[in-house]
């Protein structure tokens, strides 16, 4: 890894593990298919906003690689989020091929692992239970709230600095 010259606001928001990685998981833009996932410091995240192609931090070679360089199956950034911890990137990507070194489309082609107590339907929740929607938070979470109560809450949370609901 090198010294990176990554955006200081953007280097302060990220949260690294021992090693100053960061994961970070590649999201087809427009399906919403997610891809892989694989590990970013600050120089590798620097050469993806810069070039607009994807650098990734190899753990295994301790070196840098950009997708697609020896593969041709390219990723072509749409767009990076930061999530609420700080510690995970969403890249939304443009993936060109596959996207796993094995030759799948996805690094999570295939391999579903089913939990011991499902039902036949492959869900873990008992016959019972109420679908996650039906609870009032969902519900008000998951419906436009145009001018709404929650509407009024929300801004009432907002950090006008962040941008971000507290």
């Amino acid at each position: 890894m090198t010294v990176s010259s990554l955006d200081p606001g953007i280097a302060a928001r990220l949260k690294r593990d021992p090693d100053g990685l960061v994961a970070a998981i590649a999201q087809q833009y427009d399906t919403g298919e997610v891809l892989m996932l694989a590990w970013m410091d600050d120089e590798a995240l620097r050469r993806t906003l810069d070039t607009g192609r994807v650098t990734y931090w190899s753990r295994s070679r301790r070196e840098y690689w950009t997708k697609g360089d020896t593969s041709g199956h390219v990723q072509y950034l749409r767009s990076v989020a930061l999530d609420c911890d700080g510690d995970a990137l969403l890249l939304r990507v443009d993936q060109v091929g596959a996207a796993c070194h094995t030759g799948t489309r996805t690094c999570f082609d295939g391999r579903e692992l089913t939990p011991p107590a499902a039902g036949s339907d492959g869900s873990a929740r008992p016959a019972t239970a109420e679908p996650a929607s039906a609870s009032p938070e969902a519900a008000t979470r998951d419906t436009p709230t145009h001018g709404t109560v929650y509407d009024q809450a929300a801004a009432e949370r907002t950090d006008p600095a962040e941008g971000s609901i507290r």
